[in-house]
């Protein structure tokens, strides 16, 4: 089983989300796995990885610098600490946004043991003077520290011992060219298919002492997103209900009961993706509409509908950006059970002039 800490998120308001909460972080660092024998999933970067790690050790050096890609929960802090632990290292835990300026870089890199694992959370947010000095110290092991200002500023070389960064982030894009390539190993960590997540279900459950059967996971497993945070979450809750509602033991019938209390339905979908595809349907007759518009009819600000709902619903298949606005697609009206408007029927004039 496999999630990220987050080191800058706030507590998550949906049960669905995959940010980290408090409670979520304490529960993981319980559950983590230790190596990458326990790791569940991702089996190629897994694989990649080890190599990695084991022609380090064999030739009794650190490993390469590692950036990690991927939507949050899926494991990356996870596999910075199973770094360090097949390392044998200590590991410093930091991130982007925590590094506003060169010189809390250069308090971090100068303060570093022999071998160190530095773990860089959300490293595309870190300023750019810090980037640009992190430059350095990647590839030379060493930063030059200003002293001074104006005319008089000099710049001091500072020699480091060697390190491996672990850079992790949701937004690989936005990393410049001469980041990426000052990695050794690069990996894209990706969503799990749900026979993994019923995996990291029972490990959970196991190391919980939560008593459930293997329709009661599967049950779950389809409603978590392909997110192993987000299973470990939902199950959390289905414990709940069990315990004040049955005898303690999850059922498909317990988890499913369970997850309609909790507005989680059979696909994943909570309160808000089906307000936004209910209004996208029922309002707007499946579109075209603008982005603005949309979340006036569902009561949301612009940015929550774009960033929270509608990456799941695009990745789901059941809402399509196009150039004149969001549209449903027929698996948006089967999942709702609702019947698509006749080609060609009136009622999208309304919609072109919103915009995208």
């Amino acid at each position: 089983m496999n999630w990220d800490d987050s080191t800058d998120t706030p507590a998550p308001e949906r049960l669905v989300g995959a940010s980290a909460d408090r409670e979520d972080q304490a529960v993981e660092a319980a559950l983590r796995p230790k190596d990458l024998d326990e790791f569940i999933g991702q089996e190629k970067v897994r694989e990649q990885l080890d190599l990695v790690l084991r022609a380090a050790r064999a030739r009794g050096a650190t490993a390469d610098h590692v950036l990690l890609s991927g939507a949050p929960g899926l494991g990356k802090t996870t596999l910075s600490m199973i770094i360090a632990a097949e390392m044998g290292a200590p590991i410093r835990i930091t991130s982007g946004p925590a590094i506003q300026h060169a010189g809390d870089l250069a308090a971090i890199l100068s303060s570093l043991q022999e071998g160190e694992v530095l773990f860089l959370d959300e490293i595309h947010r870190m300023s750019r003077p810090a980037e640009e000095m992190l430059y350095m110290a990647m590839e030379d092991f060493r930063v030059d520290v200003i002293v001074g200002k104006g005319p008089g500023a000099t710049a001091i070389p500072l020699e480091l011992p060697p390190f491996t960064l672990v850079g992790a982030t949701t937004r690989a894009g936005l990393l410049p060219p001469p980041l990426r390539d000052r990695f050794g190993f690069t990996a894209h960590m990706e969503f799990y298919e749900p026979a993994e997540l019923e995996r990291v279900i029972h490990r959970s459950a196991t190391l919980l002492d939560v008593d459930i059967d293997t329709d009661g996971a599967a049950e779950i497993a389809g409603r978590s997103r392909g997110t192993p945070r987000i299973a470990n979450r939902l199950l959390r809750r289905v414990r709940d209900y069990a315990q004040v509602k049955a005898d303690g033991i999850i059922t498909r019938d317990i988890a499913a009961a369970a997850l309609q209390v909790y507005e989680v339905d059979a696909r994943g979908l909570d309160r808000l993706d089906r307000a936004v595809l209910e209004a996208l349907l029922k309002l707007f007759g499946g579109g075209p509409v603008g982005l603005s518009t949309l979340a006036v009819a569902v009561g949301e600000e612009r940015e929550t509908v774009e960033e929270v709902a509608e990456p799941f619903l695009v990745r789901e298949g059941l809402l399509a950006r196009t150039p004149r606005g969001r549209v449903a697609t027929p698996a948006a009206w089967e999942h709702l059970g609702l019947t698509p408007p006749r080609s060609g029927a009136a009622g999208n004039g309304q919609q072109d002039l919103f915009g995208a």
